[in-house]
């Protein structure tokens, strides 16, 4: 996203000359600058020549575009649009306003967005030409172990310390009354926007409890499928960007919400979010409970994976029994810095089956939860082998194979594609063959196919 972004600020300062032409598409110098710039701006490592590096891999994307054509390949538009604007809202977070985005890119924002999403498109179709092409990989475990066998010593990676958990919590009870102070709040703030006597996104600065605070509550354009169920029910039904909406409960807490505007299937709009909270009575008398709980496993009353299938009341542990699963891999074993700091706090001074002391940590919807763990697994750092990694040796072999498959396309159409590149540019090291030809006929020959391919 950097890099796109970065390539909306570069400079222009190149003559518009063609450096190469792939089939019958070019490649500016201009374009080849600009990427330089991208690179520069975030400290990529371009590993070779920029002048040569850069334009190949530009040379590639083309040839996989016009597959995508040959193909009738599209990329899903709900999905550009949706990834176009959460970048834009990332910029508006980012720089503080969308006045300070524009300034910043001299661009305004419409063009920034068709930019984003002309990237976004090339990209997206990019990867379905690459996983149709490797689509039909078969993977044996034969296959692994020889690939395992062949690879030299310092290709095997390092494994850091891994640990496997189980989690139970438990949310304390917020009084009703509580609850009900929370609702008025919103109810005055409502009625002040709604009767003119303040504006929405002041409100929300001021008051708000979610991140989007600092920019007066906006969200930026999400679909119903981003959005809590509750949330979005009430804000696609909003028609009045002046008024402010009834008070809404979702899986967050409470809030009210104003339409700034509807596109599509999108909506934008503000909210002001307030969550009860947890007074010190509850949270003790949680504590309480959890370490009666954590009494009845010791007694073997009950099981660890009983209580958190019957008692948690973490939805995405409790009908797994408690064990928590890595979004990052979707296993269940994480290294130490994929973990909430208050879970990785406690795993580090447990072994292998022993269950922590109640604790009080912040869970994914910033609610005050107590929570125990209990530690199944720990794998020390290692470097990988067959029996602890085979998921991992299995993802490299994958890889590999998927590597392999996509250069020997690459090097075929490269073959079949028209190419020329102009002096300066062709006294390179490239990483694909083929690319500059050894006699004038194998590019006109090359061409002739092209024409016929499309």
């Amino acid at each position: 996203m950097l890099m796109v972004a970065s390539s909306l600020l570069a400079q222009n300062n190149v003559a518009e000359e063609v450096a190469w032409v792939v089939g019958d598409t070019p490649i500016w110098k201009s374009e080849i600058e600009e990427q330089f710039q991208n690179l520069r701006y975030d400290n990529k490592d371009i590993k070779g020549d920029p002048y040569c590096v850069i334009p190949e891999r530009m040379a590639i994307q083309k040839l996989f575009l016009h597959q995508a054509e040959l193909d009738t390949i599209e990329a899903n538009e709900g999905q550009v649009i949706s990834r176009a604007d959460g970048q834009i809202n990332y910029l508006i977070q980012e720089l503080g306003s969308k006045e300070k985005v524009e300034s910043y890119f001299r661009k305004s924002m419409a063009e920034l967005r068709q930019n984003y999403m002309d990237a976004i498109r090339d990209e997206s179709r990019v990867q379905q030409v690459q996983r149709e092409l490797t689509k039909n990989i078969k993977t044996t475990p034969s296959d692994i172990r020889r690939y395992f066998a062949a690879l030299d010593a310092d290709s095997v990676p390092y494994v850091p310390l891994q640990v496997e958990a189980q989690i139970i919590t438990m949310e304390p009870v917020i009084p009703r009354e509580d609850v009900e102070d929370v609702k008025a709040r919103l109810r005055q703030y409502a009625e002040a926007v709604n009767n003119g006597e303040s504006e929405f996104s002041t409100l929300a600065i001021l008051y708000s409890e979610d991140g989007s605070s600092v920019r007066g509550g906006e969200l930026g354009f999400m679909s119903r499928a981003e959005l809590d169920p509750n949330f979005a029910a009430v804000a696609f039904n909003l028609n009045d960007p002046k008024k402010a909406s009834r008070i809404v409960e979702s899986e967050y807490g409470y809030h009210i919400i104003q339409l700034i505007e509807k596109r599509g299937d999108r909506i934008n709009c503000r909210h002001i979010l307030l969550t009860p909270k947890v007074s010190t009575a509850e949270l003790t008398a949680s504590t309480q409970r959890m370490d009666s709980l954590r009494s009845f496993i010791d007694e073997g009353k009950l099981t660890f994976e009983e209580a958190a299938l019957h008692i948690s009341s973490d939805k995405d542990t409790r009908n797994n029994r408690g064990l928590m699963v890595n979004g990052a891999t979707g296993g269940s074993r994480f290294e130490m810095n994929q973990l909430p700091q208050e879970v990785a706090k406690q795993v580090a001074e447990l072994e292998p089956g022993q269950m922590s002391q109640p604790f009080v940590m912040t869970d994914k919807k910033n609610h005050t939860v107590v929570a125990m763990v209990r530690l199944t697994n720990r794998i020390d750092g290692h470097r990988a082998d067959l029996r602890n990694d085979y998921q991992l040796i299995k993802r490299m072999y994958e890889a590999s194979e998927s590597e392999r498959i996509l250069a020997e396309w690459l090097e075929k159409k490269i073959r079949e594609t028209y190419v020329r590149i102009e002096d300066g540019y062709r006294n390179c090291d490239f990483r694909y063959k083929g690319w500059i030809r050894e006699r004038e006929g194998e590019a006109a020959s090359a061409a002739s196919s092209t024409n016929a391919n499309s």
